[in-house]
């Protein structure tokens, strides 16, 4: 049975911030706009295929490589770099403020757990208004692996110094959750992603269509 977790670390990329504004990026260096979603996969793809092995590259290397063989080898460094920098300007969903008021006001800790580098996270937590809110950014850079891998969440619980069960990832991917379910951690998913919870996963313990919807199913799980 999960419990109220003392602490909750966010999942950034999709779950706090969107990555449609990045598409007229694609446009601008005259690539198509749908492939903002392929490339996006692939980078996740390749992280992942990275952790599964026991290997390590930045957000930044494996981003800028699928963009690459996403545009079918017609992206140069230039054009690559100048899709990635669009991460140094991207909002945060307008959910995400009131969902770290709900869980601070309850006396919850807050951090996010990021595939991406501590700065950008930094930086994008600055910006949005969510950096009175956190704790601590914690990089999977920290743990030298992507997520899924369970010692990245058990790295997150140990930062924070908290135990596992202790500690809720929220997430907008469902392979996160499992990944953090899998850890040990108590696990809320926001639906506007993806819409369906992949049945392949373990079921997450919140569910909401919005963060604030997860925060408050956070907040009444029973006490320790």
């Amino acid at each position: 049975m999960p419990l109220r977790p003392v602490a909750v670390a966010f999942d950034v990329v999709e779950t706090l911030m969107p990555l449609e504004p990045l598409r007229g990026r694609f446009t601008s260096i005259g690539l198509p706009a749908h492939l903002l979603e392929l490339w996006f996969t692939r980078t996740l793809r390749d992280g992942i295929a990275l952790a599964a092995t026991g290997d390590y590259a930045s957000f930044r290397e494996v981003a800028a490589q699928a963009l690459r063989i996403a545009s079918g080898c017609q992206a140069g460094d230039e054009q690559i770099g100048q899709v990635l920098d669009g991460f140094g300007i991207l909002p945060a969903h307008p959910d995400v403020l009131p969902a770290a008021r709900m869980l601070a006001d309850g006396g919850v800790r807050l951090a996010c757990l990021t595939n991406g580098s501590a700065e950008m996270t930094r930086a994008f937590a600055r910006r949005s208004g969510l950096e009175p809110f956190l704790e601590r950014v914690i990089s999977v850079h920290e743990a030298g692996s992507w997520k899924p891998p369970a010692m990245v969440y058990r790295h997150a619980a140990s930062v924070l110094g908290v135990e596992p069960g202790q500690l809720a990832l929220v997430a907008a991917h469902a392979w996160d959750c499992h990944g953090a379910h899998r850890a040990g951690l108590v696990t809320g998913w926001v639906s506007r992603l993806e819409r369906e919870y992949s049945p392949v996963f373990v079921p997450p313990d919140v569910t909401g269509r919005d963060l604030p919807e997860v925060a408050a199913g956070l907040l009444d799980l029973p006490a320790a």
